[in-house]
């Protein structure tokens, strides 16, 4: 669905730049290389309404763009209005007849058709000196329901005029589900993270309890450090707001539950941390790595008798980072492990890896897919590349409000 409204979108933008560039060149006086000038100004033009609209119809979003296309087009007016016919802006002369197009408006929004309004048929104070000669009202439809219309005022009666109103409520549609793609995204991240919360098992926080109530006798100082540990890491682990976080971040979070474990297992949980300097500040997606230890933990080290070792290295790759967590515990058959992620959604095995290869896979692209190396009694090591810059990826602020939503392999990317 993203992946064909995002072709849509770019055929679009292209089909809505060469109309108006060329309906522009048209209406201007001729000159040389008149054509590939109003195609430029379409572009920048258009670039500039586009940001404000991929947030959503709003009225900031609404004056940005008719600021522009009333500039673009050299017409009398350009307004839009909301999906009841309320006025979110309205940009140019002919303020007067606003009024007298509500009522047309009110009735594109509610049949969802376009209608051309002509000048002589309202009643106008200045009949010869008024700019406005025609208006033309299209309805903006976004997955069948009627979100809002757009209004260009002609000052003379063409066809054009009503084609470039079409093409401009293309362009604006296409920027309208985007905005919704985009929230629908963000639904989703929101929903995973609260999936992978989920997988922080019950059993790990009775057993840190129980870990710490057995310490507050025997070495009350360690009890008190582990009880900051696991109130710190719930805290950030059931933070309300955030999509992504910095490694660092992310890193010292793995950290308190690593202590934790080893207060737990003692002996038989070895760790090493490797962490590059100038990988701390990139950015991932939150929650990235502590299922993946825990896996390691839990899957790994806690099922191999005698216990073993998990490491967690970030090194730096030049425009990436490469982020790898790996344990010599029990391992498990690569095939086997492939199938399991692949039917996660029904099973209800590695959910944790499999949800984070998702949402690898969705913030950077299916190259950016984990790499998973594992055998029978071999580990288990699992790589994550992630870019150092990354459109639209930056750290959230977390906010930490206390009423929050309370795993001899040839290594190969998970498909």
């Amino acid at each position: 669905m993203g992946q064909l409204l995002t072709e849509r979108a770019v055929v679009g933008v292209i089909a809505t730049l060469l109309v108006l560039g060329l309906f522009v060149a048209l209406c201007r006086p001729r000159k040389a290389g008149s054509v590939d000038d109003a195609v430029l100004d379409a572009v920048q033009r258009l670039s500039r309404a586009a940001p404000e609209l991929r947030g959503g119809l709003t009225e900031k979003a609404a004056d940005q763009a008719t600021k522009e296309l009333v500039e673009l087009l050299k017409c009398v007016a350009v307004g839009i209005s909301d999906g009841e016919g309320r006025l979110l802006s309205w940009a140019g002369d002919a303020n007067e007849h606003y009024v007298d197009l509500e009522v047309p408006i009110v009735e594109v929004v509610r049949r969802g058709h376009r209608e051309h309004i002509q000048h002589e048929n309202l009643q106008c104070g200045r009949r010869g000196s008024c700019p406005m000669r025609t208006a033309v009202i299209v309805p903006l439809i976004i997955d069948g329901q009627i979100e809002g219309t757009l209004v260009l005022v002609g000052g003379v009666d063409s066809k054009r005029l009503i084609r470039a109103a079409d093409e401009l409520a293309g362009f604006l549609v296409i920027q309208l589900e985007l905005a919704k793609l985009d929230e629908s995204k963000q639904a989703l991240a929101r929903a995973e993270i609260r999936a992978l919360r989920a997988q922080i098992s019950p059993h790990f926080i009775y057993n840190t309890l129980n870990t710490i109530s057995s310490l507050i006798r025997t070495d009350p100082e360690q009890s008190r450090e582990l009880l900051q540990d696991f109130a710190d890491f719930t805290r950030y682990s059931f933070r309300s707001s955030g999509l992504f976080a910095t490694l660092a971040d992310e890193l010292g979070n793995i950290d308190r539950y690593l202590t934790i474990e080893c207060a737990r297992y003692r002996e038989r949980l070895n760790v090493r941390l490797r962490i590059a300097p100038e990988v701390q500040s990139v950015v991932v997606p939150f929650l990235v790595l502590q299922p993946l230890v825990e896996n390691a933990v839990r899957h790994g080290i806690a099922k191999k008798p005698g216990g073993g070792t998990v490491s967690v290295f970030a090194h730096d790759n030049g425009s990436e980072a490469l982020i790898v967590i790996e344990d010599d515990g029990v391992g498990m058959d690569a095939d086997r492990l492939f199938e399991d992620l692949r039917d996660a959604h029904k099973t209800g095995s590695h959910v944790g890896v499999g949800n984070i290869n998702q949402r690898m896979r969705q913030v950077f692209g299916d190259e950016y897919a984990l790499m998973v190396e594992t055998a029978p009694g071999a580990g288990m090591k699992i790589t994550l590349r992630v870019p150092k810059f990354f459109p639209g990826v930056r750290p959230d602020l977390p906010d930490f409000s206390e009423d929050q939503d309370p795993d001899t392999a040839v290594a190969r990317p998970v498909g």
